[in-house]
């Protein structure tokens, strides 16, 4: 690095970075500076290059870390970083590309160190390292004890007071990924992280007083989707768009920071790579997430999660509570659109999430909408894809959809919302169908996608939970949908057939023999009983409030009525038997008397006719349980 452009390869030879890592104190006022931060750099786009730079600069690092207690570069790059940004404002109103382009390569440069320094030493080291300076080997000062805390507040200041302008862009997205580097401490702790020295300075102390600020930040950056500058409007050359090296390095560390936070780990299929139109925002939103998830502190709630709980729409003229003083406003209309576009990622579902779940402003917002199908049917369209997506991104997904149906309003709305053609359900043409019956489509499909590859109870669960909460307000449910309510009830059916008739056999077999252990059927039997009840429980809060609104459910419960014989006598489910049972005789002998070789529409009038005569009273409220 330095004056001319570098490349990878160049990177273990370049004098100026061997200086920076050499036995040399160097200065903070040395023109040495000015020469080591007078680069450009052709960008890496892919894993394999972000890889051959941690492989270049290794030694470089390794050096550093072994001469830095006695040089003190460290502190004096970081000093010399922070001397310049006390002008970066001022530099871009008045257009100093020459200025901003070397306060960006000083944070380039610190965020390269800072990611090899943090994957291989304990945070207690990390804080020695900024404290040493240019003195006796070993020793160091107290003037410099704080330079962390500096430097944390600095990028804080940078991204929420400099002007996002084309020549900012870069170092706006360097500063947003340094703070994520910071925080990939618990990525290499097997143990949550409850007593982190960086978070105790972003908690407390001169961070704080911008930490609504700093949110607001991030989710306006999110929100407008501000697009990487074309490279000759940049304050320096890059040859490829991709948003700045570090842009690549911290957006893997960040997605497992979530992951971490949010969901343990667990291994799963990764999703696609998206391609990002905005860096910038998809760093921003990353780092919010990371920041809503720290840990709280021993004696303060994390301020970072009460700014996301608490903040309003702009047109809300309501007072802010003085328990909180980090809540504030932002135009809600804004954030549903970018919620709504950006839903492919991830991130975006878990920042849906999350809002719908603790910010009871949002939440209440987006129930309102008129066009809550702009924000359900990428979210269906994600669970839809169940093969091609990682498991992460489903989980958020279905639980989006059961915060959703919590709500009877929504339950209502969604059946009186008309959907034309949906493109991407190749099961069946669907020219025209509701979007709570696509809802409903969707989750099924889930559930037999569930009960043939992945068997997770988790997901089985929720999307139970979810059907169950709209039971009770489906409304003209579309034909296919009905088909495939019962379909799985048959499904179900033939599975408990099936492992009954295994314990049986295995039973008998064990008679004769008292060596061999019996596998544990009774287990999957009650798993699979709980299932078919949760089903029957569906159809039966269905039939018990709203009968009138739906003859497609029962004409396709009285084509497969011999499904439910077996379970009429069954002691595990004759309560919830009883409106089903009497449901399916009192249809079953009015198509009767109306005689043989009735068509389809017919047999459909003949129930909305039966539906209108039966009397509600005769139908037992036996799933109130269920609907509350």
């Amino acid at each position: 690095m330095g004056a001319n452009s570098s490349s990878i390869s160049e990177l273990p030879e370049n004098e100026y970075l061997k200086k920076l890592s050499g036995a040399e104190p160097i200065s903070e006022n040395d023109p040495f500076w000015n020469q080591l931060l007078s680069f450009s750099f052709t960008t890496p786009t892919n894993s394999a290059d972000l890889k051959l730079l941690e492989e270049a600069t290794i030694s470089i690092c390794k050096s550093l870390v072994e001469k830095n207690p006695r040089t003190g570069n460290l502190g004096s790059l970081i000093k010399v970083f922070l001397s310049r940004t006390k002008e970066l404002k001022i530099s871009a109103e008045c257009q100093n590309h020459l200025f901003i382009w070397q306060a960006h390569n000083a944070l380039f440069i610190i965020c390269c160190l800072l990611k090899v320094f943090i994957s291989r030493m304990s945070e207690e080291e990390l804080q020695l390292h900024f404290t040493y300076e240019e003195k006796a080997p070993g020793s160091y000062g107290t003037e410099c004890e704080d330079l962390i805390e500096e430097l944390l507040c600095c990028l804080i200041q940078l991204i929420v007071e400099i002007p996002l302008l084309d020549i900012t862009y870069s170092i706006s997205l360097e500063a947003v990924t340094t703070l994520i580097v910071f925080l990939s401490c618990q990525l290499f702790h097997k143990e949550i992280l409850r007593e982190s020295i960086i978070h105790k300075y972003l908690m407390h102390g001169r961070c704080l007083p911008y930490t609504s600020r700093l949110v607001k930040t991030l989710l306006y950056n999110f929100i407008r989707q501000e697009r990487s500058p074309p490279p000759g409007t940049r304050v320096f050359q890059q040859q490829t768009d991709g948003g700045g090296l570090l842009y690549g390095i911290a957006s893997g560390v960040a997605t497992g920071l979530w992951t971490v936070f949010t969901l343990g780990g667990v291994g799963s299929k990764p999703t696609p790579h998206l391609e990002q139109c905005s860096p910038l925002a998809n760093q921003s939103l990353l780092l919010l997430l990371v920041l809503a998830n720290l840990t709280d502190a021993p004696d303060t709630p994390n301020p970072y999660r009460q700014a996301i709980m608490s903040f309003k729409n702009t047109q809300d003229s309501t007072a802010f509570s003085s328990s909180n003083p980090h809540a504030f406003q932002i135009n809600f209309n804004s954030l549903y659109t970018a919620l709504c576009e950006q839903q492919k990622s991830d991130q975006a579902t878990l920042l849906l999430y999350m809002l719908l779940h603790q910010n009871g402003n949002v939440r209440t917002y987006v129930l309102a909408q008129m066009d809550i199908e702009s924000l359900v049917l990428p979210i269906l369209e994600i669970l839809y894809h169940v093969e091609e997506r990682n498991s992460h991104h489903v989980y958020m997904a279905l639980i989006v959809l059961l915060i959703l149906t919590e709500d009877d309003g929504f339950n209502r709305s969604i059946h009186e919302v008309i959907l034309k053609n949906i493109t991407w359900y190749a099961e069946r043409v669907l020219t025209e169908i509701s979007l709570g019956s696509l809802l409903i489509l969707v989750v099924i499909r889930n559930i037999q996608y569930n009960m043939t590859r992945t068997r997770d109870k988790y997901l089985h669960t929720n999307c139970l939970a979810a059907l169950a909460n709209m039971s009770a307000q489906f409304r003209s449910l579309h034909q296919y949908a009905a088909q495939r309510i019962i379909s799985l009830f048959s499904l179900l059916s033939k599975k408990h057939n099936k492992v009954l008739e295994q314990a049986t056999q295995s039973l008998r077999g064990s008679l004769g023999s008292n060596d061999s252990p019996l596998p544990d059927y009774a287990q999957d039997l009650n798993v699979i009983e709980e299932v078919i009840r949760m089903m029957l429980e569906i159809i039966n809060s269905c039939l018990t409030n709203s009968l009138h609104h739906n003859p497609n459910l029962v004409y396709a419960l009285l084509y497969k009525r011999d499904l439910f014989e077996q379970f009429r006598t069954h002691p595990s489910f004759q309560d919830v038997m009883q409106n089903i049972d009497l449901v399916i005789t009192f249809f079953s002998s009015r198509l009767e008397q109306a005689g043989a070789e009735l068509s389809v529409e017919r047999v459909l009038e003949i129930i909305k006719q039966g539906a209108v005569a039966l009397p509600k009273d005769r139908l037992r409220v036996s799933a109130q349980d269920l609907v509350n």
